[in-house]
Parts: structure tokens; sequence; C-alpha cells
């Protein structure tokens, strides 16, 4: 492999260009067009042979859309004699279908997962999976990267005496928890029951969040339900200052109106993971870009360097 080249699908074409400036590459020229019949066709138009591609495209909404056009770039990229074929896919979707919890359905995580590879895949590189046992239904190399350090460093210009980490359920308690020692700070957790995709119960919180100040620490926000709930149940307890951080911003639905009518959320702090149009943008919403990390990975996986030591060091 002889150089790095780099390609954007449509989904995120500013978080690639990004990564380019980091690395001091160009990002090189692809596009996508549709036949009269509605199939895609995509075309790369660099030379790729025997070279470490990588090819980025956070599966956001259109999702199906997203990831067809991810699956035909891969293809192209291994008909053009690419020696190595990484999909850079920050935002993984599917990775909220990662089990088997009613009848006759798919694990959909499993199976884009094998698409994936049967595409041309040769390695994975994506950001705070919902799940972190998705990693494991890859048959290729998976580095699994979270923004956990890039969010810290924000926080930590914040005055965060009397403040504790707050994560909405049970499930995400692990990352809150990596969140709460990088700032030092203590840890509590809503008890979640989940209705349906749009509907949930925080039944109470676990830790002590009496008269504090919050982060509540989620990996995605979708439709703001649970966050939504939570901060009911935390208002009960007189918290103070609310801060909201999550990785992936999807606000879809009702979302940002359900945010905007909140009141005592003092900044909403995301990653552009996935692209944040003007219109689901908050006047107390920050957006932290994760291309250094990004780009510092493709680096070493180039290179042939530990990624995971990436996340060991102080940033």
């Amino acid at each position: 492999m002889n150089r790095i080249v780099i390609f954007s699908g449509s989904s995120h074409y500013e978080l690639a260009l990004k990564v380019c400036d980091h690395l001091n590459l160009a990002l090189s020229p692809s596009s996508t067009t549709r036949f009269s019949n509605d199939c895609l066709q995509t075309q790369l138009n660099a030379n790729c042979r025997e070279a470490d591609v990588f090819i980025i495209q956070p599966l956001g909404p259109p999702v199906q859309e997203n990831l067809m056009e991810l699956l035909l770039m891969l293809d192209a990229a291994r008909g053009a004699s690419a020696a190595r074929r990484t999909a850079v896919i920050p935002y993984f979707s599917y990775s909220r279908s990662d089990k088997k919890d009613a009848p006759r359905i798919s694990i959909a995580a499993r199976l884009v997962a094998d698409l994936l590879v049967a595409a041309g895949a040769d390695r994975v590189l994506t950001l705070q999976l919902h799940k972190a046992q998705v990693h494991g239904f890859f048959s290729v190399p998976v580095d699994h990267l979270n923004a956990l350090q890039v969010m810290a460093a924000h926080f930590r210009k914040y005055d965060l005496r009397d403040t504790v980490v707050v994560s909405p359920d049970l499930g995400n308690a692990k990352e809150a928890s990596h969140f709460a020692r990088l700032l030092d700070l203590p840890v509590a957790a809503g008890t979640k029951q989940r209705i349906d995709d749009t509907t949930v119960i925080i039944e109470r919180i676990v830790g002590d969040v009496e008269n504090k100040s919050v982060i509540v620490m989620d990996d995605e926000i979708a439709t703001g339900g649970t966050t939504i709930q939570l901060l009911e149940q935390l208002k009960e307890h007189h918290v103070k200052d609310i801060f909201i951080a999550c990785t992936h911003a999807i606000f879809s639905g009702k979302a940002i109106e359900r945010f905007r009518t909140q009141t005592g959320i003092r900044e909403i702090v995301v990653t552009d993971s996935v692209p944040i149009p003007e219109e689901k943008r908050l006047p107390n919403m920050t957006v932290l870009t994760i291309a250094p990390i990004l780009a510092e990975t493709i680096r070493r996986i180039h290179n042939g360097e530990s990624v995971s030591s990436l996340f060991n060091e102080e940033p």
C-alpha cells in the first residue's frame, strides 16, 4: 500500500473534508448517479490501485440510501484493485438492532455487517456503537472509537464542583462512568423501561443528584423521548445547571421542538458524526468535531500503529 486515498459518500461531505485537512490530503472525487429505474450507480473518479482506501460515510438519514451508496463504493474500490478498503462509519445506525427481542425479526446489525464485508470492506472504523457487542458481528477488524475525550476536553472549561454525570439508563452507565472518570466526577443513572421505539418511562434516578448540576451523557439522541423523561425526573430533584452531551445528534421527528421548549438546559453538546443542518441547531447547542480523532486513527491504521493507545493518552 503506497498511499492513503480517501473518498466520501453523499452522507457527510463536510466531515470528510475536515478529515483530509488534518491529514494534509486532498479528498478524492467520486460521483453517484441515479438511473431512471431509481437504481444508484457510484464511480470513483481517482486512481486507487494498490492504495489504502478509506471511504467515509455515516449511516444517518436517509439510512438505506447511504448504506447502498457505501456498499457500491466499496465494491468499486475492490474492482479498482485497491490494496485495502476501510469503511469509515462514524454513525452506525443499525447498531440499535443487536438482538432478537421479538419473534420472526432480523438482527439487522449482523446482516449489515455481513453486507459490508461481502461488498469488499477489509476493515471498519466506527464511533460509539449503541451496543458494544455489535463490534463482534463483523468478520473483519473493527476499530471502535469514542468521543468521550473530545467531550471531556470541552467540559473542563467549566467549574464542575458539585456536578454529577447522569446516564439515561443502566445500559449506558459504563460509558457514562468512563466519562465521569475523565472529569473526576460522580455518576448516577436512570432506570428506564422502553415501551416502544418512541416511548420510554424513567422510573427513578439511582445516585445522588439532589441540588446538584448534572451532565446528561448519552450516545445518541433520536426522538429525544428518553432525555426529556430524564429531565422531568431530574427537575423533581431540584438540580441546578443541566448540560446534555451526546455523540450522535439525530434529532428526528419533533425532537428539536421538544428541546426548544425545555427550560433549564444550559448547553447541549454534540459531535458532527452526522451532519446537523441549521434547522436542527439551537442557540444553546455546541457542535464538536470528531475529524481530528478520525484522521489520527486513519494515519495509525495506515502506518500499522496502535489505535487503542490513542484513547489511553491525555487529550
